[in-house]
């Protein structure tokens, strides 16, 4: 299982979903309860899928990520592939439903690499 991988900079983040593959970033805020409630339920969802790259990223280290991303809310939980959002869930979130978003995208992502090796 990966780790989520913690962004600090405008750039990382913008590399971190441009790439090839699916990527998930967890934007939250300081002082923000939903956003320290709802991580320890989300992290063991995105741990199970390796095939998504995950990686946290807070608006007070990054509050360009706002305007970047179009964020007014935390926590926001984007769902990238290819580098083009395909998901995006905000301040309460549905888990199962999340959770089915997630599976979708991983099985997705699991076929294309089947097929890229036959």
């Amino acid at each position: 299982m990966a780790e989520f991988t913690r962004l600090t900079s405008i750039d990382a983040v913008q590399s971190w979903y441009s790439v090839p593959g699916a990527s998930f970033l967890y934007v939250s805020s300081p002082n923000c309860s939903v956003c320290e409630s709802l991580f320890p339920q989300i992290e063991p969802i995105m741990l199970e899928h390796p095939e998504i790259r995950s990686a946290r990223v807070d608006v007070s280290d990054v509050p360009e990520i706002a305007g970047a991303l179009s964020i007014f809310t935390a926590p926001v939980l984007l769902l990238f592939l290819d580098g083009k959002e395909m998901h995006r869930e905000a301040r309460i979130v549905p888990i199962e439903r999340f959770r089915r978003r997630v599976e979708q995208i991983g099985e997705f992502v699991k076929s294309e690499i089947i097929d890229l090796e036959n």
